[in-house]
């Protein structure tokens, strides 16, 4: 961590410590992991938001600052309003419903199990949201599971950017352009268009726990993602 910002190696600690706990898996290893992530989360986006103008290009009022960091979903109002482009291919009400999820795990004590899949989805949210908001590549990731879900959300991110960056200027749906960007004129059912409907439903299922990455995210699905996030970056030039 010594090649990062002096700003966010806070909320890196954090989020590294979440990581780790993951290497022995065990209830309460993912319990602890769960609530370490959302912490880091939470201060990722509240030192994102206190930074000076002159490195985010962001001017937040005191005021604004202090209103943003009263609650969870206050800060992420916060990233909505001065950080949307940054935020490009992260669900932040996906966010919004692991922080839930981790109040129910903090309050309710060794009651509660967190399944495998949903702490690594969230552990790797939260990785691509700390990249992006502070602009470094940096991989948390110590489980070949982790890794490969991470490689699979950074491509998507990437088709989601060429997506709106293409059509930005336009009032309409992510999936349509995509469409209107893959699919050949004669076929509704293209290839290309039908593998970005599968990474859509398969990014989905992961990131909300549904399956487990090691077993949803193969290299195939590695090679396709790169494919379709190529095809839709060409068309941004």
């Amino acid at each position: 961590m010594k090649n990062l910002p002096h700003w966010c190696t806070g909320p890196a600690e954090i989020l590294k410590h979440g990581f780790s706990l993951l290497s022995e898996d065990t209830d309460s290893n993912r319990r602890l992991a769960m609530i370490c992530i959302d912490n880091a989360v939470e201060l990722t986006a509240k030192t994102f938001l206190s930074l000076p103008k002159r490195i985010t290009a962001v001017e937040i009022s005191r005021k604004q600052r202090d209103a943003y960091s009263a609650t969870f979903p206050d800060l992420l109002d916060g990233l909505e309003t001065h950080a949307a482009a940054k935020v490009i291919g992260l669900n932040l009400g996906e966010v919004e419903w692991f922080h839930r999820l981790r109040n129910q795990l903090y309050h309710q004590g060794d009651g509660l199990t967190v399944e495998r899949a949903k702490v690594e989805a969230y552990a790797e949210i939260a990785e691509q949201l700390f990249n992006s908001l502070f602009e470094v590549s940096f991989s948390f990731s110590n489980t070949r599971a982790t890794t490969k879900l991470g490689e699979f959300f950074a491509l998507w991110i990437r088709i989601e950017k060429a997506i709106v960056g293409r059509n930005m200027l336009r009032q309409g749906n992510l999936d349509g352009y995509a469409r209107e960007m893959l699919a050949e004129p004669s076929n509704s059912h293209s290839e290309n268009w039908m593998k970005y409907r599968f990474l859509r439903e398969l990014r989905n299922k992961v990131a909300h726990g549904e399956v487990a990455a090691e077993e949803a995210i193969s290299d195939e699905v590695i090679a396709d993602a790169e494919v379709i996030a190529d095809i839709l970056e060409a068309q941004r030039k």
